[in-house]
């Protein structure tokens, strides 16, 4: 399933995930630093969403109180709340 998720106070402008089954199968990072972005996409492929938000959830970027990683576990948290997930 696709799920797009706009990030607040940093660089990159849309994170788009395929989950399945409560695995992230794939994300993709739109804007932000290059490398950044595509290493914590490849970081969190094959991973249960709790083990992606228990992973990145509160890692901080230059004083924003945010960062990339950390908008993927709240997009993640959003998620949980918003679709039934399959144990």
């Amino acid at each position: 399933m696709e799920y797009r998720y706009r990030p607040s106070g940093v660089c990159s402008m849309e994170m788009i995930f395929d989950i399945e089954n409560n695995i992230v199968k794939k994300l993709q990072i739109i804007g932000g630093c290059p490398g950044n972005t595509v290493g914590v996409a490849k970081l969190v492929e094959n991973r249960t969403i709790d083990e992606v938000i228990s992973l990145l959830k509160g890692i901080p970027c230059g004083g924003r109180g945010t960062s990339c990683p950390d908008q993927v576990a709240k997009a993640l948290e959003e998620y949980k709340k918003t679709h039934e997930q399959v144990s």
